[in-house]
């Protein structure tokens, strides 16, 4: 049996990892849960069912330590589709982040890198899906060649992450346990690919789901044993394989929970993976909790509930708003409020659409003296103070501190109160004229309105629109704010209709050199700032409009030397230019970041952590900390 495992180091150019002893397996013990069905036959011992060297966890974020099997986690979400929170704060991934935002393999035993384009993956030893059928290489090579290689299934190939210059890579089956993918250049997006919160799944349970592929099983047996009447095979298979949505019951998994209740319901009940892969240094078998409830409730209901002890861990539908109401809810409920570090670049920033169909206003947003107006116009600390009651960190929309990558400069830069130096900015483009109101007037003479487009209907965006309103006001323009829908939001920006919306900032916050920072370039249609470059880049040239600002062209040439940097002093050069580029030229108006995320933790709940960091990414909200390891006090 193997015992060793390479730690793996994503870094280009040499083999990662040096090689050490894997900690060793601690005496096993059964869990009670499962002991009278184990007494009886209808399951295994705990040692026939975890892998032959688990993960062996002997470090708790929360601080609390080893605990005790049993008990019941109770959440609410918002409807039905949040059956993929599941998938999303279980975070068990091939690789995955630590709190410490490193790399480590998780559901595999190791990985090697080799020249950034040879990857090669070790799973482990009798590691099974959750219904006890062995997790093996046949489970990538079947998603490989008959999924994502599939014509009917994936017209368009293989995800982006898997082409480098539009080509596939080589994939080689080893063993049952070892599986290879090389590159002919290197592939800088797949490790990250594999961490993400919404990973991409290089495997699939063939087992299961080739009884619902036509290559394998008859199209008319496929019809006849689906449910839901549908009329191919390819509707059948699409609907049943959901590893991100999770809400196919008879789906296996290798989450630490197993959905138990179909979609659509009110209570969703998760119980206990029996063949989980992790344990912990006394030898119980992870999670701790037994069962996880997902209870729907209207998202304006949830902070009431959780504050009168209807959940015993509520991370999601809460903000800062609510925690006076929660602090107070607390003293009789006896549930505890954390308050975790929210992880975006800025929690509202502005974008100035370069792409946009307006002319003028065009020739506006790409005079770079305008963007620094605007953004020196803010009084981002009483923004802060009035909003945020004084608990976030005026910035740029860019990195956090806690990132290896930040400089200080990247947040101040052009964002420090200056409405002098804001004015003097406006007055050499030349908008000097004003109406009688004193906003000032366009060289086509409409006043200088900017419609500002969002989607929010979070109370704390609109009230800092109004404050950004008052502050722009006394440079001479004025703002109005346009609230649509999340969809026709996205329709105008890519159109070139809006002249600047209003989101959330940059969702890579912390990054590491080995990050993708296609973020902060014009390289997809998501970029509110440059939709129309971003929709040429993703298209190919077939959509959109080609860069033409020099300034933000640079980026793209960024990106490519962190594609093909050879070190990751390469890429930790490249990231440096795009962050610095970024501040200087403000293509897009940070205001504040590191809210305050409430967390509401219940009484009995142990290894939560007091102080955390919550995001999208990395990290899958709570998934950094490992909900696995969170346990009740009995």
């Amino acid at each position: 049996m193997k015992r060793r495992v390479l730690t793996a180091a994503l870094v280009f150019g040499w083999m990662a990892g040096p090689v050490f002893a894997a900690d060793p397996v601690p005496a096993l013990k059964e869990t009670p849960m499962f002991a009278d069905q184990v007494k009886s036959g209808a399951l295994p011992p705990v040692d026939k069912r975890v892998p032959e060297q688990p993960w062996v966890v002997n470090y708790f974020a929360g601080g609390d330590g080893p605990g005790q099997q049993g008990g019941q986690l109770n959440m609410l979400v918002a409807s039905s589709r949040d059956t993929r929170l599941m998938t999303i704060f279980s975070y068990t991934r091939l690789i995955v982040y630590d709190d410490k935002f490193k790399l480590k393999p998780d559901i595999l035993e190791s990985y090697e890198e080799k020249d950034g384009r040879e990857f090669t993956f070790k799973l482990r030893a009798g590691h099974k899906w959750s219904d006890g059928h062995p997790f093996t290489t046949e489970d990538f090579r079947f998603f490989w060649e008959d999924v994502a290689n599939n014509k009917d299934l994936t017209a368009g190939g293989p995800n982006v992450e898997l082409l480098v210059d539009g080509q596939p890579p080589k994939v080689e089956i080893i063993d049952p346990l070892t599986i290879k993918y090389t590159w002919d250049k290197p592939n800088p997006y797949f490790i990250e690919s594999q961490a993400r919160a919404a990973p991409l799944f290089l495997y699939r349970p063939a087992h299961y789901l080739k009884k619902f592929h036509a290559k394998y099983t008859p199209e008319a047996e496929i019809l006849k044993s689906a449910r839901g009447g549908q009329q191919s095979w390819v509707s059948i298979y699409r609907r049943l394989d959901v590893m991100y949505a999770n809400d196919n019951v008879d789906l296996p998994t290798l989450n630490p929970w197993v959905g138990t209740t179909a979609s659509p319901a009110q209570r969703f009940v998760y119980l206990r993976n029996p063949y989980y892969h992790r344990i912990d240094e006394k030898g119980q078998q992870l999670p701790y909790v037994d069962q996880v409830i997902f209870t729907v409730a209207a998202a304006n209901l949830v902070p009431a509930k959780a504050g009168l002890g209807e959940a015993n861990l509520q991370p999601r539908y809460l903000n800062m708003r609510d925690y006076t109401f929660l602090q107070k809810s607390a003293q009789t409920s006896g549930v505890n409020v954390r308050l975790w570090e929210a992880g975006s670049g800025s929690q509202l920033a502005l974008y100035p659409n370069l792409t946009t169909n307006d002319a003028e206003w065009r020739k506006l947003m790409r005079d770079v003296r305008f963007r620094r107006a605007l953004s020196l116009a803010i009084d981002r600390e009483e923004l802060n103070q009035v909003v945020y009651i004084g608990l976030a960190r005026p910035s740029n929309n860019t990195i956090m501190p806690r990132s290896e990558l930040f400089k200080p400069e990247y947040a101040t830069k052009w964002a420090e109160y200056d409405p002098k130096l804001a004015n003097k900015l406006l007055d050499e483009i030349g908008l000097t004229k004003k109406d009688s109101q004193g906003i000032r007037l366009l060289p086509d003479g409409r006043p200088a309105t900017i419609v500002v487009e969002h989607a929010s209907e979070e109370t704390e965006d609109s009230d800092a629109l109004t404050l950004i309103a008052d502050n722009w006001k006394k440079i001479g323009i004025k703002m109005l704010t346009k609230p649509q829908t999340r969809d026709n939001f996205r329709l105008r920006t890519s159109s070139g209709e809006a002249i600047m919306t209003a989101f959330a900032g940059a969702v890579t916050a912390v990054p590491t050199p080995n990050t993708s920072p296609k973020e902060f370039a014009p390289t997809m249609l998501g970029g509110l700032q440059w939709s129309r470059w971003g929709m040429f880049v993703e298209s190919k040239g077939r959509q959109g409009e080609k860069c033409d600002l020099e300034s933000a062209c640079k980026l793209l040439d960024y990106v490519k030397e962190w594609e093909t940097g050879a070190t990751e002093e390469d890429r930790r050069k490249a990231w440096d230019k795009i962050l610095a580029t970024n501040a200087d030229e403000v293509f897009s108006i940070g205001t504040v970041n590191g809210v305050r995320q409430p967390v509401v933790v219940g009484p009995n709940v142990r290894n939560v952590p007091k102080e955390g960091y919550y995001a999208w990414d990395p990290g899958g909200y709570i998934g950094l900390y490992q909900p696995d390891t969170f346990w009740i006090a009995q």
